[in-house]
């Protein structure tokens, strides 16, 4: 038997139904102002606090994952014979820099009121971090909790070593490059940062580096520099009428997934160093600056296109590889007052720059496996100087001082270091070492045994 469709009683499931979501609404709404006036005061103190702490952890792990992107990358360019050598330098600087960072770099890089030398010399100190389930009156609520603070910076202070990694990738031995490593990032790294980000000289200068092309990228290029005149050239690398014999990558689709893995990182290297996300001010801000690094990276990398083509007659993989990352720490000093055109503009000029960078060092024999010197130095310089094209409140003269300054004292501290290092250990190794490669000499494993080179 069929049931017959009454409308009426349609009409009041209808009625019923509106009169329970009002009640709902109605209880919601209650129950929103009965807490808004308990707590409201309780989230306006706090949130600030757990909004930002939440960037700083956020930033942190993708500024984390640019550690694979260094590994990767690195271990692409270099030839198979010294694949594994790379890799574990790679994880081994990590895991080193975030000891010393924690035994002396984070309070050495922020001395607050503990100067040894006043804006020039912090103090010597143990890291310290909040107790475990502290209460709103044990933090400061106007900033975030020290550990991801800690935690967010400790990422910058391991990518300054990375890119020393590339550089002197296939000759340099592994020990005295992990004690180099020790000393970078707990002693040399936080002393020119602390100038700048812990409010040192060349912060009341007037000095801006939004997130590091100077205070990161150009200091671990300056140690890299170093490192590459001391340790010198690979074997073989140069004829004696100083023409460069070509030493290919052992696996370019890795090189290409590491940039693009330091691509991705990069959004928390630059969009965490504003360092605040509890205001809509500060989301959007974040906002545009992740837009114009997206945006600084492509302009890199298609200017380092079309300007290979246009030289070589043939687009180059590895300069386009590299014109993206160029393009990314040239708009590393300045992410957030470019509109998207010039932010654009600043990263092709980066990519542009390091196309004519790169062979001018092989002519110097000046023998930097990734590129690195190029990549982070170069455009580094030239994204600290550009911060002037968008923020007003800059001078020319002090970005010169500022960029010279770091740069200077980073490459003289580093050189007698790396001298040192050689005249006790001996930093290179062995000719036939670097002829059979590092990965059977310094490791015992291969990292492509099936292969004979």
């Amino acid at each position: 038997m069929m049931m017959q469709f009454n409308p009426m009683f349609k009409r009041k499931e209808k009625i019923m139904s509106k009169l329970l979501f009002l009640s709902t609404m109605m209880l919601g709404l209650s129950s929103t102002t009965a807490f808004a006036d308990g707590h409201a005061q309780d989230y306006t103190e706090s949130g600030y606090f757990i909004f930002n702490t939440l960037l700083f952890l956020i930033g942190g792990f993708l500024v984390m994952w640019m550690a694979a992107g260094f590994a990767m990358l690195e271990t692409g360019l270099v030839r198979s014979k010294n694949a594994s050598t790379q890799l574990i330098k790679n994880v081994a600087l990590f895991s080193l820099a975030s000891i010393a960072y924690f035994i002396v770099g984070f309070n050495l890089m922020y001395p607050g009121d503990r100067w040894i030398i006043d804006g020039w010399m912090g103090g010597f100190s143990l890291t310290g971090l909040e107790p475990a389930g502290v209460g709103a009156d044990g933090v400061d609520l106007t900033y975030a909790s020290v550990g991801s603070d800690f935690f967010f910076q400790l990422m910058f202070c391991a990518a300054t070593a990375s890119i020393v990694s590339g550089t002197v990738a296939e000759r340099v031995k592994l020990w005295p490059f992990l004690i180099f490593t020790v000393v970078l990032t707990g002693i040399f790294y936080p002393i020119s940062a602390s100038w700048q980000w812990g409010e040192g000289w060349l912060y009341k200068a007037g000095f801006s580096d939004f997130a590091g092309s100077t205070v990161v990228h150009a200091t671990g290029a300056a140690a890299a520099l170093a490192g590459a005149l001391v340790i010198g050239a690979r074997h073989g690398r140069y004829k004696n009428d100083g023409s460069v014999i070509p030493m290919p990558g052992s696996n370019l689709p890795l090189a290409t997934l590491g940039m693009f893995i330091l691509w991705l990182g990069w959004f928390g290297f630059n969009g965490g160093s504003q360092l605040a996300m509890g205001t809509i001010g500060d989301v959007a801000d974040v906002s545009r600056i992740f837009a114009n690094t997206n945006t600084a990276a492509a302009g890199g990398a298609v200017a380092a296109l079309i300007l290979t083509q246009i030289m070589y007659g043939k687009a180059d993989l590895t300069m386009v590889l590299n014109g993206a990352l160029a393009g990314l720490v040239s708009i590393t000093a300045e992410p957030l007052m470019p509109s998207l055109g010039l932010a654009t503009i600043i990263g092709a000029i980066g990519g542009i720059v390091i196309v004519f960078s790169v062979p001018l060092l092989d002519k110097l024999k000046i023998d930097d496996v990734v590129g690195a010197i190029s990549v982070h130095g170069i455009a580094g310089i030239w994204g600290t100087l550009a911060v002037v094209l968008s923020n007003s409140g800059a001078s020319f003269a002090t970005q010169l001082l500022g960029t010279v300054s770091i740069c200077l004292f980073t490459f003289v501290v580093s050189y007698i270091a790396w001298l040192i290092l050689d005249s006790l250990m001996g930093a290179r190794v062995s000719e036939e070492s670097e002829i059979d490669g590092l990965d059977k000499t310094e490791l015992g494993i291969e990292a492509y045994p099936d292969f004979s080179k």
